[in-house]
């Protein structure tokens, strides 16, 4: 055992002598067609946490201009509060991501503009050390953004710390409440009764949580795994009593209403607690992404407060570096199969596994058909082929001069840097056709497995019971009817779908004006819940929920 630790020291200390052979490149900026970020410690180390104070000045003349290293600090000159931030990525990589907090003189909080970017005090200096396209994080964002949603912006800049070229950065907004960041109500230390109560708050699904825990055991755990959730906004520190009560018992009833028998319900399923068509969106960009880390890490979640949106809100999107084919773990690089199925590739995951909620999701019929559409609309401009590709190319072409510069201090093309999967490009360009080819082929496999659930641009809520349509006997154990009265003649056209949307009989028939009894051929159906669609001769949808037994 003894010697057993002794080789491992010294591969340990093998691996950190080769990384330092590597990635030990010294590199002069003298200018530049990208901001160029400058922060002092005055030789301070900067750590983990708590922050340290230090000056950043920006030197940034303006859209088309050179930046220039002996230019004076003409967009940011002040000081900031800065530490590192990430979780793996401090202890794997050497180039260091940071938090950055503008302060003034005094050492209060600043909020001021960057770069173009609304006024705030917090912002993130992002390291693309294993994402060697430099753009994973800005593609998700932006294409998020594109599809309706805040999401964090990004500007790329050159950073040097202490005299040191520290290579190619997305300065980027940082996930807080404000009115142009997570756009929900302010939450006072003192809001802990009433309608003030109600929010508005930002919670998250993420490593090294602080808050409570689901009462639902994630699907395909090998043990009894409750996912515990995190508090974001108010901060755990300062979060009142009544406060966490409050969200712990809003996620609950969410929580709760998903998994019951009526959550289909339009007036009493998830539909009163949950923003759908941000969880569509959510669920969209992971998926695209085949974001290994999506809906389980980095995974956030607001409500405002209830007399704006009593409603739970997916989002904001953030950390995509291992995702669009970067991971070479859990199936994370493949481009077919679904990101939300990660359970059942990892199920041992420590990190933590993706929660109930989007199996269950996809058994509402009307949240399926839903989802579908939003997809095919989407992939008619946003994530089309076109856009995409465009996106990628702009950054390409905004970061092809400070490119030499940043992979000269890390040269990483070619090399494996965790976790990339095999095969590894061996250029720049050989990245982005990989990318590009992957993405290709990840809405392909999309486009040919999301099912179709019918036509779009209609009603296709599962409970909406008309009065004028009636199956009878229901609950049914073999053949049962369908009555109601029509105003006109023509055809009508009847479905039955199943949990999932599929459709499991569909047949046209002719009707007369008045009363109207159609027999239907269900003694095949197995026992379950089912659902009748009915277009009649106006193409008017109407939906009947049927039992049989």
């Amino acid at each position: 055992m003894k010697n057993l630790a002794g080789r491992w020291i010294l591969l340990i200390l093998f691996i950190g002598s080769f990384q330092t052979l590597i990635f030990a490149q010294e590199v002069k900026l003298d200018s530049s067609n990208l901001p160029i970020v400058v922060i002092e410690t005055g030789g301070q180390a900067i750590p983990n946490s708590p922050k340290i104070t230090a000056s950043m000045g920006i030197i940034f003349n303006g859209s088309g201009k050179r930046n220039n290293r002996t230019d004076s600090f003409n967009h940011f000159n002040g000081i900031i509060g800065v530490e590192l931030r990430g979780q793996s990525s401090q202890g794997l990589f050497p180039m260091k991501s940071y938090d950055i907090e503008l302060r003034t003189s005094t050492g209060i909080e600043l909020n001021q503009p960057l770069l173009g970017m609304p006024s705030e005090s917090d912002w993130v200096l992002y390291a693309p050390f294993t994402d060697k396209t430099l753009m994973r994080n800005f593609l998700a964002y932006t294409l998020t953004q594109q599809m309706g949603r805040w999401a964090s912006r990004i500007r790329y800049v050159e950073l040097i710390v202490d005299n040191d070229y520290k290579g190619i950065y997305l300065l980027m907004e940082k996930i807080k409440r404000g009115t142009d960041r997570v756009n929900i109500s302010k939450l006072q230390l003192t809001d802990n009764t009433g309608i003030e109560l109600t929010g508005g708050y930002i919670f998250s699904l993420d490593k090294q949580p602080n808050g409570w825990f689901s009462r639902f055991i994630a699907p395909n755990a090998t043990s009894n795994l409750y996912r515990q959730f995190s508090y974001v906004y108010p901060k755990a520190d300062i979060i009142t009593v009544q406060q966490k009560n409050y969200i712990k018992s809003f996620v609950d009833e969410f929580e709760n209403t998903l998994a019951g028998p009526d959550f289909q319900h339009p007036s009493k399923g998830i539909r009163k607690i949950a923003d759908l068509p941000s969880f569509m969106d959510y669920f969209i960009i992971n998926e695209l992404s085949r974001n290994v880390d999506g809906y389980r890490l980095s995974s956030y979640f607001h409500k405002n407060k209830s007399s704006v949106n009593d409603r739970i809100v997916a989002g904001p999107v953030w950390d995509y570096d291992l995702a669009f084919r970067n991971a070479n773990y859990c199936n994370g690089s493949d481009p077919y199969g679904w990101a939300f199925r990660f359970n059942y590739v990892c199920p041992g995951d420590g990190a933590g596994l993706v929660p109930f909620w989007w199996e269950r999701l996809l058994m509402d019929t009307a949240y399926s058909a839903s989802l579908r559409c939003r997809w095919e609309d989407l992939r008619k401009n946003v994530l089309s082929e076109k856009n995409i590709n465009h996106l990628i190319d702009s950054i390409a072409t905004l970061t092809s001069e400070a490119r030499n510069r940043h992979f000269k201090r890390w040269p990483v093309i070619g090399q494996y840097v965790w976790p990339n999967p095999n095969p590894i490009p061996v250029s720049y360009a050989d990245e982005i056709a990989s990318l590009k080819s992957w993405l290709r082929a990840r809405a392909d496999w999309i486009d040919q497995n999301l099912e179709d659930k019918g036509a779009c641009g209609i009603n296709q809520n599962p409970n909406v019971e008309n009065p004028g349509y009636r199956f009878f006997p229901n609950p049914f154990n073999s053949r049962g009817h369908l009555q109601f009265q029509a105003i006109e003649s023509g055809i009508i056209t009847v479905q039955i779908n199943d949990m999932l949307g599929r459709a499991i009989m569909k047949k046209q028939y002719s009707v007369f004006p008045g009363n109207n009894k159609i027999e239907l051929d269900t003694e095949k159906l197995q026992k379950g819940l089912y659902f009748i669609v009915i277009t009649d001769t106006q193409n008017i949808v109407h939906t009947i929920r049927i039992l049989k037994q």
